[in-house]
């Protein structure tokens, strides 16, 4: 609720003139509807009654809006008046299915801005590792000349709606899903932007369009090479985010990666390791992992065999 005044009047304030806010909400029963209905009545808003979390709940955008572009805004993130334009303008390409702004972090509750960067991308290795590029780094303006990438950050990304169409799956109930539903949430954003470029796409970075990011759950500061400091910021994290973490970012692997990388077992020895000694609990996600590693499994073969890209271009995108 308190991210809604300047979040939402941040989208309905956009100088791009071709636009129509949607906000869906995920089960809240804290007034946030009627709120919004008062002070923001050109908002459509979409109630389903129960809780879609991110993956669901766009999926559902994706299905029952027309539209030729998609701008998705995290709940907890403000636009720039210009962003949306400054986004479609790299959509002038019709190989780019994806692309995202210079996201800087955020303090909602000092009402601050921040040259401090959140994300400029997601970066992807051979070993399954990957984060916000630039997170907690000032900006200088070291990545605005590095605009393609793997993936997007799914805090404020723009999908194209035909490359969407071009890459949906088609369940078992006979449904088609556009973000991936078995990922629920967590690395989902790295997923579908994966595929977009398995499938030909491009995904692009475009620096000057600037959003403030007020993120729950982001990377440690030091990363692996200070594990007290991240032992400690993972503990801070919710055993759900732990556990999504833990079974997507296998999954994000088994289904886009175009080959089987040594690097990957390899980190994945050391990391049951450390979760065998730090966070036991997060193993309890095991049964839900095996109920859906075929499916998973099916999903890598249909992308695999669809694949537009050689492996030696898939691997020029890698960190």
């Amino acid at each position: 609720m308190r991210y809604i005044p300047k979040s939402i009047g941040s989208m309905v304030n956009q100088t791009y003139p071709d636009t129509e806010v949607v906000v869906v909400i995920n089960g809240d029963n804290d007034g946030s509807k009627e709120y919004i209905q008062k002070h923001f009545p050109t908002v459509k808003v979409i109630d389903p009654g129960e809780n879609l979390k991110f993956v669901r709940g766009c999926n559902m955008i994706f299905r029952t809006i027309e539209a030729d572009f998609f701008q998705l805004v995290n709940n907890d993130l403000w636009l720039e008046p210009n962003y949306v334009e400054e986004m479609v303008k790299v959509f002038a390409d019709p190989k780019v299915a994806a692309s995202q702004g210079k996201i800087y972090q955020y303090n909602f509750a000092t009402n601050e801005k921040s040259k401090r960067l959140d994300s400029t991308g997601i970066l992807y290795s051979k070993s399954g590792s990957g984060r916000s590029r630039g997170q907690h780094q000032v900006d200088t303006g070291q990545f605005d000349d590095q605009v393609n990438l793997l993936a997007v950050d799914g805090a404020s990304p723009m999908f194209r709606k035909s490359a969407l169409e071009d890459i949906k799956y088609k369940r078992a109930d006979g449904s088609f899903e556009y973000f991936d539903e078995d990922f629920d949430m967590y690395w989902d954003d790295s997923d579908i932007s994966m595929r977009f470029i398995n499938a030909g796409y491009k995904c692009q970075f475009v620096p000057s369009a600037i959003c403030y990011h007020g993120r729950t759950a982001s990377s440690s500061v030091g990363g692996y090479k200070k594990i007290l400091a991240f032992v400690k910021h993972h503990n801070k994290l919710a055993p759900w985010i732990r556990k999504n973490n833990f079974k997507n970012h296998i999954f994000l692997f088994i289904k886009n990666s175009p080959k089987w990388y040594t690097q990957f077992f390899i980190r994945e020895f050391f990391m049951f390791g450390f979760i065998l000694i730090f966070e036991i609990k997060t193993l309890s996600i095991l049964p839900t992992f095996f109920r859906q590693l075929p499916l998973i499994w099916k999903k890598r073969k249909y992308i695999q065999a669809h694949r537009k890209i050689t492996v030696a271009e898939f691997e020029k995108l890698l960190n």
